[in-house]
């Protein structure tokens, strides 16, 4: 990946923040009182804690650090010792005093945050301007890249391509079990270029956390200038029917004293990806409802816990699945707003051969022409569509039954009847097997 990070096209000139480590306590752009807090909460924490060590907990360099510790020495919160000997800071170590044991004690119960220090709101926006979804460029030799051991038409791959340079939203349609979740989270490999993520953001005094191990992927190259900030890559961010309302806001945490931000926030400069969209407890119009400011305006509003409100970019592709045509969901003027809309139905008979073929082969399955034809006539005679999921949940319970029988999983087409029948339920389960009524027999006698 490249050591630099993409600049605006607009000719705007927005610096990246993350490039430059700040030298002094103005150039954090965070209020001294603040730094001081923190400093404070973390001492109480982690108890006497060297200068080097302080240093890499709130990733401040040294002399951003001597100004907001000779305070705290001055105002008796924290007393210093010399521990070494190589007449360096180094040697120099920090403990709370008696006063700033208390003012401890009162900076936790308003915010009991104590990582990294946070990043403004202003450098995290210009951030996200110079890192936008909308600098990526997706090729067609990249899509057959990514999606080369995927069975898919060539004209769904051709939307998927240009969906990626519009940034815009999509909207993937279709039939349960055609692939249309498969594919939408197989769009975070057309996701290129580092971007820097921050530790947190400070809002109005208050410390919104937003680097998250489950979502954010952390990138080998050059780390930012500025500590504060991490390389990472581009996240996806997957939600389904768990999805609420309340869930798009930010969440506080009375009890922590901690907020939890938003999962589409996390998601900036990248994917947020609504499966299943129908099955949430609010309805479609309400979810959709949400989306339309901040598609519209590439911004999002969210508040406080103290009633502050504010803005942050939306600078992410949003891709809607669902089992329900668009126009089941939303209306006309909400469906503009959703540039591509895809529509993932049945495969070909051709890319289903491909499917069925290809799941053998990583199944350890031979493949044979008979049962595979036999497969098709089931299809045929209970008028069930080609659907991409079909190849691998039939096959694996051919493999369960291999299992159970202590034999090697083989194709035939009795047995292929028989994992047909299990899948969809069919009444006659053992007529392909076995011959008069099912009976099921204990110490000897017939139920």
């Amino acid at each position: 990946m490249p050591d630099t990070y993409p600049e605006r096209s607009d000719g705007g000139g927005v610096e990246p923040a993350a490039r430059r480590a700040p030298r002094s306590v103005a150039e954090t752009g965070l209020p001294f009182l603040f730094l001081v807090e923190l400093l404070v909460k973390i001492m109480f924490l982690r108890g006497q804690i060297t200068l080097p060590a302080l240093s890499s907990h709130v990733k401040l360099g040294a002399n951003v650090l001597e100004p907001l510790l000779t305070f705290m020495r001055a105002e008796k919160l924290c007393e210093a010792r010399r521990d070494g000997s190589s007449g360096t800071d180094a040697d120099l170590s920090y403990q709370l005093g008696d006063q700033g044991r208390l003012r401890a004690a009162d900076y936790l119960r308003r915010n009991a945050y104590s990582g990294p220090a946070p990043v403004n709101l202003a450098d995290y926006s210009n951030q996200v301007l110079a890192q936008s979804v909308a600098h990526m460029h997706v090729t067609r030799e990249r899509v057959m890249r990514e999606f080369r051991d995927v069975v898919a038409s060539t004209a769904v791959l051709d939307q998927l391509g240009a969906a990626m340079n519009s940034g815009r939203a999509l909207f993937f349609h279709g039939p349960a079990g055609s692939g249309k979740s498969y594919l939408a989270e197989r769009l975070n490999g057309l996701l290129s270029g580092a971007i820097a993520l921050p530790h947190a953001v400070m809002v109005d005094g208050e410390v919104l956390p937003f680097l998250d191990p489950m979502l954010h992927t952390l990138s080998g190259d050059t780390p930012p200038a500025d500590p504060r900030w991490v390389r990472a890559l581009r996240p996806a961010v997957l939600t389904g029917g768990e999805l609420t309302l309340d869930m798009l806001d930010l969440q506080f945490d009375p009890g922590a004293r901690l907020y939890q931000a938003p999962p589409h926030l996390k998601a900036n400069n990248g994917i947020f990806i609504i499966d299943d969209l129908g099955r949430q407890r609010c309805s479609p119009g309400e979810l959709m409802n949400r989306w339309i400011v901040p598609m519209a305006r590439h911004i999002d509003f969210l508040s406080l816990h103290t009633g502050y409100k504010f803005a942050v970019p939306f600078d992410v592709i949003v891709v809607f699945s669902s089992n329900l045509a668009p126009q089941e969901l939303a209306d006309d003027s909400f469906l503009r707003r959703i540039g591509y809309k895809i529509h993932v139905g049945p495969l070909s008979a051709y890319h289903y051969l491909a499917v069925f073929r290809s799941t053998c082969a990583q199944l350890g399955i031979n493949f044979d022409e008979s049962a595979y034809a036999c497969l098709l006539h089931l299809h045929d005679l209970h008028k069930r569509p080609l659907l991409a999921c079909y190849p691998r949940d039939i096959l694996a319970q051919i493999c369960d039954k291999a299992r159970y029988d202590d034999l090697p999983a083989q194709l035939t087409p009795e047995v292929l009847q028989w994992a047909w029948n299990n899948y969809f339920g069919s009444d006659d389960i053992l007529a392909s097997t076995h011959t008069g009524s099912a009976t099921v027999q204990h110490k000897g006698e017939a139920k």
